[in-house]
Parts: structure tokens; sequence; C-alpha cells
């Protein structure tokens, strides 16, 4: 086993232990950093929609009911958690454990693709729009939200400090810009907003 092996385990099962604390961290950071993201994301879906680290699926009530929605996740501790709401919610959806990085689905499956805050904590983000790019039908949207690089200086010398403790424990990094690789894989951003000092960015882009 690789020493990116290895990581990569250490970080999912980081992730299978956070699945019990998730949604009481977020629910704080949706309501003072993110706003209404999740709904401006969800609500922006079409047709048949893969969700990339759909977590314990803290977005699935914001998406319309008339879109058929796939979400994949590499932990399955936080995938139980997001099982358990889709049924409470009475939403079908499937859900299954896959890796970012080598997506389980034939190219062209899909007419959206979604991720919300989960791009921040892949290994390799690059490789994982990659994936994602392939995935979508000709014409197609990727919707991304995640938090980023802040466009202050001071903010941006508290999230390389913050680095040093989250990419070993979680690999969670704070530092990363998606919309760079986005623009570089041959899409046309439709649309952009950045806010919160730059903190946080969501974008489609077809």
């Amino acid at each position: 086993m690789t020493s990116n092996d290895v990581r990569s385990v250490r970080w999912k099962r980081y992730w299978d232990k956070h699945s019990q604390s998730y949604d009481r961290q977020m629910a704080l950071f949706d309501r003072h950093l993110f706003g209404d993201s999740r709904m401006w994301a969800c609500g922006r879906a079409t047709g048949e929609v893969l969700e990339v680290a759909v977590g314990t699926g803290l977005n699935l009530e914001a998406y319309p009911p008339s879109v058929t929605l796939t979400g994949i996740d590499w932990s399955d501790a936080m995938l139980d958690i997001a099982r358990r709401r889709a049924a409470e919610l009475g939403r079908e959806v499937t859900l299954r454990q896959a890796d970012a990085h080598k997506l389980p689905f034939d190219e062209a499956s899909f007419d959206t693709v979604v991720c919300t805050f989960g791009l921040c904590a892949i290994p390799d983000h690059t490789k994982a729009i990659g994936e994602m790019v392939r995935v979508l039908r000709p014409g197609g949207k990727l919707i991304l939200v995640d938090h980023i690089e802040s466009s202050s200086r001071l903010a941006r010398g508290a999230q390389r400090f913050l680095e040093v403790f989250t990419v070993p424990l979680g690999g969670e990094h704070f530092l990363r810009r998606p919309s760079v690789h986005v623009r570089a894989a041959g899409f046309d951003v439709e649309q952009a907003e950045r806010f919160k000092l730059g903190l946080v960015e969501r974008l489609v882009a077809r």
C-alpha cells in the first residue's frame, strides 16, 4: 500500500467518525457563512443528477421533485445517515459508496453534476473535476459550491494556519480555487458568485 493509499484510508476513517457530528457543524456554517447556497445549487439542477460527496444528504430536500437523483460518497457512515434522511423525506434517490477520483458511471450519464462543500476534502480535486466532466452529457451543467481561498490577505493567513491541522487530520483544504480548474477543463462559466470576504464561491458551468 502506497503512502497515498494509507493517507486516504486514514481520511476515510476520519469522515466515518465525523459523520455523527457533521450535521450540527454544517448547520452552524450554513447559518453564518454559506447562507442559501444549498437551495441555490440544488434548485438549478435538472434531469438526471449526480451529487458528488453527498455526505449525510443535507441537500436532499433542496432538489426539485422533477429530478432523478444519484449520490455518491466515500464514507459508508455518511451514506447510512443519508439513506435514513431520504427515507424520512420520502425522497427516491440512489446512494452508493464510490471514489470521486473514479466515478463508477459511463461517459455522458448525467445532465447535471452537483458538488457542495466536497471538493475541499477530496484528495485530488482536479482529478475529481475531470471525472465530473467525463460523466456529464454534452451541454450538461456542473454546479459547485465550496469554501475557497479568501480574497482577504488576513483571512488567507488564517486559512494557511488552519490547513496545518485540517489537511493531515481529514484532508480538508481551505486554499483551493475549483473555478480555475473548471475553466481549464473547457467549461463556460455561466454564473459565478463570491461572498463573505471571498471565502465562499458558487458557480454554474456548462
